[in-house]
């Protein structure tokens, strides 16, 4: 049976008068009554005892509507929360990002986020690339953000690029490094070079330009996906950390880091992406995601 003929059967038991309930259901009266009287022959039971000045259920009329009752709430219920949806004011969203995205691009979306959708559940997994396609491929993640040279190239994922970070070698105040007027790529190695996970012909480009022979991996003291703990590791030993320029600003701005500038290295960069399933449509939660993380690479994007 139709929504709307339940509804019908409701407005009629609480009014107990077929022109308040036609009022009530914005119908004539005699349209009123032939729905009810179809609800009636569709179940084949008298709902209601029609009298001179009342209507009152029946004992299967009172049976029926109890639950009539509650699909119509439910319905109800459907419609807002459906709405609600649509105008992103409820619902969840699984986030994945590698660890630039995460220290630059995502905390001011989840500052956006919250301020505007504050009913809106987020979920954020920050780790690698490998790890985030994983997860993604079995549907556990609406996208993830990535360097784009980290991301397979298979025919299941789509990708669409947000913008570029640049990225440079950050020391402590107080550095030895700092007291040399040039300072060459290859006098960071002694003091031991930490970073994310990055793609190997990144590592092997800068050991080339660091003076190391060809085909010889860019040794690290330490690899980790974690920047807030390669920042602080830096911060207090003399170890030299890789990070993204817009996520040292903090440090940078207080003293606590100073960017190097290196005469045979140019400025590298992290060539940020999107990620998503082909063919699989954002719920409007996401799609607002993804266009705003598009907006900050736009803005973040070196000129």
């Amino acid at each position: 049976m139709e929504i709307r003929r339940l509804k019908h059967l409701v407005a009629l038991a609480d009014t107990r008068n077929f022109g308040r309930a036609a009022q009530q259901c914005h119908l004539s009266q005699p349209a009123f009554s032939r729905s009810i009287q179809a609800a009636e022959d569709e179940l084949g039971l008298q709902l209601f005892d029609r009298g001179s000045t009342e209507v009152r259920c029946t004992d299967a009329g009172a049976f029926v509507v109890e639950r009539a009752r509650k699909l119509v709430f439910d319905n109800h219920c459907l419609e807002r929360d459906v709405s609600l949806y649509r105008e992103r004011q409820m619902g969840d969203i699984a986030i994945g990002v590698g660890p630039y995205p995460a220290a630059t691009l995502l905390p001011v979306l989840l500052t956006d986020m919250r301020t505007r959708f504050p009913a809106v559940h987020v979920r954020v997994e920050v780790n690698n690339a490998n790890y985030l396609a994983d997860h993604l491929r079995a549907e556990e993640l609406d996208f993830y953000v990535a360097d784009l040279r980290n991301i397979p190239a298979t025919s299941d994922l789509e990708v669409t690029r947000i913008g570029q970070l640049t990225a440079s070698f950050y020391v402590r105040k107080g550095h030895p490094l700092l007291n040399q007027t040039s300072v060459q790529g290859k006098a960071l190695l002694p003091y031991g070079l930490a970073s994310v996970r990055v793609p190997e012909k990144i590592l092997l480009l800068l050991a080339s330009l660091m003076g190391l022979p060809q085909d010889v991996r860019l040794p690290l003291a330490i690899e980790c996906d974690d920047l807030n703990l390669l920042k602080t590791v830096a911060m207090a030993t003399d170890t030299v950390v890789a990070c993204a320029d817009a996520g040292a600003l903090e440090e940078v701005a207080d003293g606590r880091l100073v960017r190097l500038t290196t005469s045979d290295i140019p400025t590298q960069f992290s060539d940020l992406g999107v990620v998503s399933l082909k063919g699989r449509s954002y719920s409007p939660m996401a799609q607002y995601a993804v266009d705003f993380l598009a907006m900050l690479g736009l803005q973040q994007t070196r000129p």
